[in-house]
């Protein structure tokens, strides 16, 4: 039998999320008493002193410290196994979140959500334009339920999707497609470079600067596209976004020494495939049939 309940584990990561007691009852709507004497329930079940007074704050011990990474993973899969049987008993999800990289295919993912209202038309999409690390950093927060991302996540289940070529390329008439030899990156240097942020809030990522003397960082590669459109700077940009922009004249691929292209392995991350309803299994499974029949780098 247990010596522990959630309830205490519950008011101990609280006072530790407050920064005390007196903060803690104010979050959790609870008498400071009340809280005071949970934790101090649990602390006589464990036998180990979790906090200690430093000042007029309390701070957690070594062994709080350890007790606490090991709670936050019991409260975690607490909240798991409530969500799972939310899903279990509700049946079809009322919305589905999802969260997409701006470097991903977006007909992809409209076409495959297309077929997800067809089926389950009482269901809301919401869907979260992301770059780099933002994608991830929703999903650990809960708010996505899924998302396409060209980063993995630790712990959590990462499902290689597809891969995506980004080219170098500029304006048909910008300065560096006009050199009469293959460019280095000490050419580039002297070129305003157009960099992409990251969208999550704890990075300060943005997408392959080389070290230019000039650089303007936008917040999305539909921004970025459309500055390299106006002849105002040089990126490396995925090749379903610039394929028709070559293919009218608008672009044109920097005939680089080395470089010129990139790959990257895009991902289709969640956190627990047994929390997933309906729909969202729906649209991974038309995701996965769509992301087959994508043209491969050499037909372009």
């Amino acid at each position: 039998m247990q010596k522990t309940t959630l309830e205490q584990w519950r008011m101990f990561k609280a006072v530790v999320d407050a920064g005390g007691f007196n903060q803690a009852s104010t979050v959790v709507h609870k008498s400071q008493s009340s809280i005071h004497h949970a934790v101090g329930n649990l602390e006589s079940a464990l036998g180990v002193k979790l906090f200690e007074v430093s000042g007029r704050r309390v701070v957690l011990t070594e062994a709080g410290q350890l007790m606490l990474r090991r709670g936050k993973y019991l409260l975690d899969e607490v909240s798991r196994i409530e969500a799972i049987a939310e899903t279990i008993s509700g049946g079809v999800e009322s919305e589905l979140r999802i969260a997409v990289d701006g470097a991903f295919p977006q007909q992809v993912v409209f076409k495959a959500l297309e077929k997800v209202s067809g089926i389950f038309p009482q269901t809301n999409i919401d869907i979260i334009d992301t770059i780099l690390s933002g994608t991830n950093e929703l999903i650990q927060e809960g708010a996505v339920d899924l998302g396409l991302s060209p980063m993995t996540m630790e712990d959590n289940l990462n499902e290689e999707i597809c891969t995506i070529e980004f080219i170098a390329v500029a304006h048909i008439n910008h300065p560096l497609n006009h050199f009469e030899r293959k460019l280095s990156h000490d050419d580039l240097k002297s070129y305003r470079q157009i960099i992409v942020r990251d969208s999550a809030t704890q990075s300060n990522v943005d997408s392959g600067w080389l070290g230019a003397e000039q650089r303007w960082t936008v917040s999305s590669l539909r921004a970025s596209t459309e500055l390299i459109c106006q002849g105002m700077g040089y990126a490396w940009l995925p090749m379903p976004i610039v394929a028709p922009l070559l293919d009218s004249g608008i672009l044109k691929r920097l005939l680089l020494e080395k470089g010129a292209s990139r790959t990257a392995s895009f991902y289709l991350n969640f956190k627990d495939n047994d929390s997933l309803g309906p729909a969202a299994r729906e649209f991974i499974g038309e995701l996965r049939l769509l992301t087959l029949t994508m043209p491969t780098q050499e037909e372009h």
